[in-house]
């Protein structure tokens, strides 16, 4: 995925740089919701067609996916929640980590909420992939009947080689996301053209009253439709997580343009298809285009569906990132994949993860139309969680009144909370995989945030205050510990406290440097961070000085490139001479010290496979100390 900066949303000067943000987000950001069509109607049609389908209900259904599509997608993502950002970022930690600065008291209730979402996000990133190339690959059967016991085989080896690819990243053919996904969506709606005049009474569909009759006259089995007809809307989140890689304008003019007009049309076609033929419900997707063409359609959907599984793959690496600079996650070894884009990113343990659950999915599902029945809950879950967040944010960010924001957002909570509902239904058939999947990964990232707190505060407590030490330093004079050449940076988390390390090297070597820089890494609450307030240097005493060093939450946390910008800035110290000292904690679970002892064990777990600091912060690691210690936790 290309990563663009955000800047481009102000206005951009060049037309052709714009319009190339716009087709670059058809392939990143539009490709889940580009593929639902291959199997939203024919799962809506399933529940109401086993005694025949009459013209009103299929009717009925396209006008359900049509004003989902409008209010959900439209009204709620492209034109109201894009506007929504933490300095052109968007997506839930991003506002999360925004909307911890006015939370008020009630933080603990956001956190919980960005967790949830983030995490149910990360669930739908698994499924995604195996729900959209399943779908396409069973396109074959219409091919080849004889191909059918391969399609889960053909699905496997599209998969294994698709997350085998990510450690060499993909900026060599994602310049070809945007316009292969561009086809596919004119494709779609040629189809649907020339089918909507099978019967033009499916232009009715754009009268919502039926819509609301549909439910009204099926009852119960209405919301069961609703279960699948929110798989129209699915990969509506992906508008907000990747508004920071190409802008709000662009993303709109993408939707407006092309995407929606295609959508719409292709599922007007396939209405009309199944009102002229209803033998056609059975795949009304493929079965809109001739045979001879089908082979092409076929190849042309697999692209497409591979597109956007890796557009859900290098979202859910960005998310795990936000993550871990956010302090939800330990430290995870990120490898760059491009020396130019920052968005190319590859962590090995997060596509080992995504790749053995998906491998898992098709096998045990075996086939599009039963791994649908467990899709939707975790998207309609961060939808839900998305629209509470967005009323703290217009609440506190842009100052709208209680009144104002229950009346515009009351309405999209109530649908979304139906369609939860109608998804819930489907928790016995397989969406319990998706839930269970959501609460472990809250589970670990609650413990994570929590452990970390509970640790932070039991060192704060047995530290000694770093003014104090220098004090006691300073006063000792020439009868204190013996002066060593060079520098010494010690990294902690406490700049108010002596580092632990600084102090075993006291105790252990019996030695000071001549200089001795008491370094922390902040990570604010906000994308990015200027040249400008990239750090701060406060000057302790002859001998320690103060440093902290800030990076967004989308940034490399590289610090050796920010202590070189240090030295041109003024701070005195050699590379050469200078080592980085670590504090490495073994860590001890006791009963009743703080969180129960599952979770104990658990947050040891993580610490213990956490990625090596001086390699996360890029540090000189021919320069590095590393001095250990026993905590109990």
């Amino acid at each position: 995925m290309q990563t663009v900066e955000h800047q481009a949303d102000a206005g951009p000067k060049d037309t052709r740089a714009f319009l190339a943000l716009a087709l670059g987000s058809v392939g990143v950001v539009y490709g889940d919701i580009g593929t639902s069509p291959l199997y939203a109607f024919r799962e809506a049609l399933k529940p109401i067609g086993v005694d025949g389908i009459t013209r009103v209900e299929v009717i009925g259904l396209i006008s359900l996916m049509i004003w989902s599509l409008t209010i959900i997608v439209t009204l709620k993502y492209v034109l109201f929640l894009l506007r929504a950002d933490n300095d052109g970022e968007g997506g839930t930690l991003s506002l999360l980590a925004l909307l911890s600065k006015t939370a008020n008291g009630h933080g603990p209730i956001l956190m919980v909420l960005g967790l949830i979402g983030a995490a149910l996000f990360l669930g739908d990133s698994m499924i995604t992939p195996a729900l959209s190339v399943l779908s396409a690959v069973e396109g074959l059967k219409l091919v080849a009947p004889d191909l059918a016991d391969f399609i889960v085989p053909i699905s496997l080896a599209i998969l294994i080689g698709l997350f085998a690819v990510q450690s060499h990243g993909t900026g060599a053919v994602a310049r070809f996301f945007g316009p292969i996904t561009a086809l596919w969506f004119i494709v779609m709606a040629a189809g649907g053209i020339y089918h909507i005049f099978d019967d033009v009474g499916i232009f009715a569909a754009f009268n919502p009253w039926y819509a609301a009759s549909f439910m009204l006259r099926e009852g119960f089995l209405g919301i069961v439709v609703l279960g699948a007809v929110f798989l129209t809307v699915t990969g509506a989140e992906a508008l907000y997580a990747d508004l920071g890689h190409f802008g709000r304008k662009p993303i709109q003019l993408a939707w407006f343009a092309l995407v929606f007009p295609a959508l719409v049309l292709n599922y007007l076609g396939q209405g009309a298809l199944v009102l002229h033929n209803p033998e056609a419900m059975s795949d009304p997707f493929f079965l809109m285009f001739p045979s001879w063409a089908l082979l092409p359609i076929v190849i042309l959907a697999t692209f497409a569906t591979i597109i956007a599984s890796q557009a859900v793959i290098t979202g859910a690496f960005s998310l795990v990132r936000q993550a871990i600079h956010l302090g939800f996650l330990p430290r995870m070894r990120i490898l760059f994949t491009s020396e130019t884009q920052t968005g190319q990113i590859y962590l090995p343990s997060v596509n080992t993860l995504l790749l053995v659950g998906v491998l898992v999915l098709v096998l045990v599902f075996g086939s599009s139309e039963a791994l649908a029945t467990a899709y939707g809950i975790s998207v309609t879950g961060a939808m839900v969680v998305t629209t509470i967040m967005a009323f703290e944010f217009v609440r506190k960010n842009w100052g709208w009144s209680l009144l104002t924001a229950l009346v515009v957002l009351m309405p999209l909570l109530a649908l979304e909370l139906v369609f939860l509902g109608a998804n819930l239904l489907k928790i016995q058939d397989g969406g319990y995989i998706p839930v269970l999947f959501a609460f472990a990964i809250t589970i670990v990232m609650w413990t994570w945030r929590r452990g970390t707190a509970i640790l932070f505060a039991k060192t704060r407590r047995d530290d000694i205050p770093l003014d104090a030490f220098i004090e006691m330093i300073e006063k000792k004079g020439e009868h204190g510990p013996a002066a060593v050449a060079g520098t010494a940076i010690f990294l902690t988390s406490d700049p108010t406290r002596a580092p632990a390390a600084l102090m075993h090297n006291l105790k252990h070597n019996h030695v000071l440097h001549e200089r001795n820089i008491i370094l922390t890494i902040r990570t604010l609450g906000r994308p990015r961070v200027t040249e400008g307030e990239r750090f701060a240097v406060e000057e302790l005493s002859s001998r320690f000085s103060r440093v902290e060093i800030r990076f967004g939450f989308m940034e490399t946390q590289n610090v050796s490139k920010t202590l070189a910008t240090l030295r041109r800035g003024g701070l005195k110290f050699d590379i050469m001479s200078t080592s980085f000292y670590l504090g490495r904690r073994k860590l001890v679970a006791a009963a009743g010290m703080g969180m129960p002892h599952w979770q104990d064990r658990l947050y040891i777990a993580m610490a213990e496979t956490a990625a090596d600091p001086s390699d996360y912060f890029r540090l000189p690691a021919n320069r590095v100390i590393e001095l250990g210690s026993h905590v109990v936790i």
